[in-house]
Formats: C-alpha cells, sequence, structure tokens
C-alpha cells in the first residue's frame, strides 16, 4: 500500500500544489491530503474541476485533478476542447471503480473495462498508480515531464493502492450576498457587439478578459485582439470556473468572464462553487439573448430563470441587473473600486455581427501569450520552473 502523505510529499516536491476535484472513496485519502496541506477546490462537477484547474494552470499553478471514472465522461468536453487545442497539461488521479473481477456496484461495471481506452482516445498518456513509494516518484517524474511538455497525464488508481490520511477539521469559508439589485426599468438590449465594446473599453494593464466559446470570443477578437484576451472554443459552460481558478491563482490581477446564458445552463453547478470560494477579482458578466446563436438562433430556456437570484443565493457579493450600457460601465467601476466577487446580467438583443470570422491566432497561441502578459508583472511561474 502506497504512503498517501509520501506521495503527497513528492507531488509538493514537484510543485504540484493547486488541487481540485470531486471526491471518490479510492481517492478519499490523497483528497484529505490535499484539503490538509494544500489548495483544493471543491467542484461540483469533473469537467468544472478540470476548467479550474486549467484557469490555475494559465495563473502559474501546476494543477491536479481528482475524480471518480464514471467522471471521467463528464471530464471529457473541456479536456478535448479545452486542454487539447490550448495545450494546457493538468496531472489527474482517476480511480478505476468497476475493475473487472472486483465486486464493485452495477453502474460501474462498463467503466471499468473503457477507462483505459477513453484516456487513450483523448491521447492523455496514463499509468496505473504504483503502491510502491519507490516506483511511484519515477511515475511522478515522468508525468512531471509529461506537464512540462504540456501534455496531461493521468495516474489510473485501483482499490486499496492509497493508505488513509485522515481529514482534518476543515474551516468552511462563509460567502454571502450583500447587494442584490433585481430589474427596475426597461431594459436597452443593446447588441453583443455593443456590450462587449463597453467591456473592453473598461479594461486596463491589471485586466484580464475570458469570452465565452461561439460568437462572444469571436466578437471580443473582433473588437481588438488584445494580449489580456482569451477566446473560448469549446468546453461550453466552463469559462466560470476557468476565471475561478484564474482568479485564485492571480489575486492581484482583475478576471473578467463574460458568459451567456447557454453556457451558465449547460453547467449551473459552477455559480456555486464560485460563491463558495468568491475570489473578489472576479466580475461575472452574463449577456442574456435567450438564444443558442453560435448554432442558428435556437431559444434556450433563460426566459424561466431568475440569474439574480440565483447568483446572490450562490455567494456572489454582488448580484445586479444593469438595463443600459452605461450602467454596464459604472457597476464595472464599482467592481474595480469595491473588489466582491459581482454579477451583472444584462439582456441583450439577438442581433449579431455580420460575416463575423473566427480567430486567426491558434488557441495555445492565445494561451501563450495570456501567460506571458501575465509574467511581465509577476516573474516566472512556478509550473515553468521544472
Amino acid at each position: 500500500m502506497l504512503s498517501t502523505k509520501a506521495l503527497g510529499e513528492e507531488l509538493k516536491n514537484l510543485g504540484f500544489t493547486f488541487y481540485s476535484g470531486v471526491p471518490c472513496s479510492f481517492l478519499k485519502s490523497l483528497i484529505n491530503y490535499a484539503i490538509n496541506e494544500l489548495e483544493y477546490v471543491a467542484a461540483t462537477n469533473e469537467g468544472d474541476a478540470v476548467a479550474i484547474a486549467s484557469g490555475a494552470y494559465l495563473g502559474g499553478k501546476k494543477s491536479v485533478v481528482l475524480m471518480q471514472n464514471s467522471g471521467l465522461s463528464n471530464a471529457v468536453s473541456p479536456l478535448v476542447s479545452l486542454n487539447h487545442p490550448f495545450r494546457i497539461p493538468i496531472l489527474g488521479f482517476v480511480s478505476l471503480r468497476g475493475e473487472p473481477r472486483i465486486s464493485d456496484e452495477p453502474q460501474h461495471e462498463l467503466m471499468g473495462t473503457i477507462t483505459m481506452h477513453m484516456l487513450e482516445l483523448m491521447k492523455i498518456e496514463w499509468e496505473y498508480l504504483s503502491d510502491n513509494i519507490r516506483e511511484a516518484r519515477e511515475q511522478l517524474h515522468r508525468a512531471n515531464e509529461a506537464i512540462h511538455n504540456q501534455c496531461s497525464f493521468f495516474f489510473v488508481v485501483k482499490k486499496g493502492t492509497l493508505d488513509n490520511e485522515i481529514l482534518r477539521n476543515q474551516s468552511g469559508t462563509t460567502s454571502r450576498n450583500v447587494e442584490k439589485r433585481q430589474k427596475l426599468h426597461p431594459d436597452e438590449n443593446p447588441s453583443r457587439y455593443e456590450a462587449l465594446t463597453a467591456i473592453h473599453a473598461m479594461r486596463d494593464e491589471h485586466t484580464i478578459q475570458l469570452a465565452t466559446t461561439g460568437i462572444t470570443g469571436r466578437e471580443l477578437y473582433q473588437i481588438e485582439d488584445a494580449e489580456c484576451n482569451l477566446y473560448m472554443v469549446g468546453s461550453m459552460g466552463c469559462v466560470g470556473s476557468l476565471g475561478l481558478g484564474l482568479a485564485m491563482s492571480q489575486p492581484h490581477k482583475n478576471i473578467v468572464v463574460i458568459d451567456g446564458d447557454g453556457s451558465v445552463l449547460l453547467r449551473m453547478g459552477s455559480l456555486a462553487t464560485n460563491g463558495y470560494y468568491h475570489p473578489a477579482n472576479m466580475l461575472h458578466i452574463l449577456l442574456d439573448n435567450h438564444a443558442h446563436d453560435s448554432t442558428g438562433g435556437q431559444k434556450t430556456v433563460s426566459d424561466n430563470m431568475d440569474f439574480i437570484n440565483i447568483a446572490a443565493s450562490c455567494g456572489y457579493a454582488r448580484s445586479i441587473h444593469v438595463h443600459t450600457l452605461q450602467e454596464l460601465k459604472e457597476q464595472i467601476l464599482v467592481w474595480k473600486t469595491e473588489k466582491k466577487l459581482t454579477f451583472l446580467y444584462l439582456p441583450i438583443s439577438r442581433k449579431s455581427s455580420e460575416q463575423i470570422g473566427r480567430p486567426i491566432i491558434k488557441p495555445y497561441e492565445v494561451k501563450e501569450r495570456l501567460r506571458h502578459y501575465l509574467q511581465k508583472n509577476f516573474g516566472p511561474f512556478e509550473c515553468d520552473s521544472d
């Protein structure tokens, strides 16, 4: 049986200090170690955990994700459409529930036979984690080399591999809404392009802008291709979690997350995680046109949603309905001045730019440019000093 503490210490020596995940009984000891000794973000689902860890990597942290193999299927979207095209490497530990000839619950039977095939199909290098510390150290160094080469690496963990690590008393954070403003008068309903132009005009040298996948990122690119911008090209619904990881790893930067109604609806659990950890340097802006604009304008179900109350109940300190572009600018300035986790909701029209193009810069080039931008003020990242 492998000493969890020895494994954790070796990971820490290699610079892996940021963890995110969803619990699994096979991995509980490593999760407990991360909670006890390091920085651990409890995600509401495995895809969000991958996005959170990826955001932390953008901000200079070597990141680890922990999940049950049933949750690997939940993480496929960000692994193939965020980590792969952006070349964002993360270290993963995935349990092997449903291992053939090992008694387990029936819902794990299929995943026990396809987990490794799934990793291979996603072009992720993997190994079974050894229960011998000498061999495990060698494995970790191989994994670390893969991370250094911008390739993700996963360990598949069998039942009984890790010894017991007692979870100490957890000091929960408290976050509550202190300001909530519902709709007060008719909305201006600007176009998305106009809203993005107003948001972009408010940036400064300390601002990083993350635009959700689809037309939002494409229009922001059209307004100005700035080195402080990241344009999501996939992993729909993950931009808020990416922003959380980046905000926590870069507390002195202003992280502006520009989201859409379809995106938020896809992974609403991320709002609870954001509110729980409540980074004051994160601004979450939802541009709601009640439609999936990038795919032909099909309606979303956001007509029925009260996003202001939802964000407030999740722990966003400020949750504000903004009616006009001028009010949007004013509220961005308030956030920059007062610094509290803030959610701004702006209804927009369904009008999009005509003949809008796609970024010609490749996703991994956007990532490298953004990391270089961050390094200008804060020096080399720990994940570059292998």
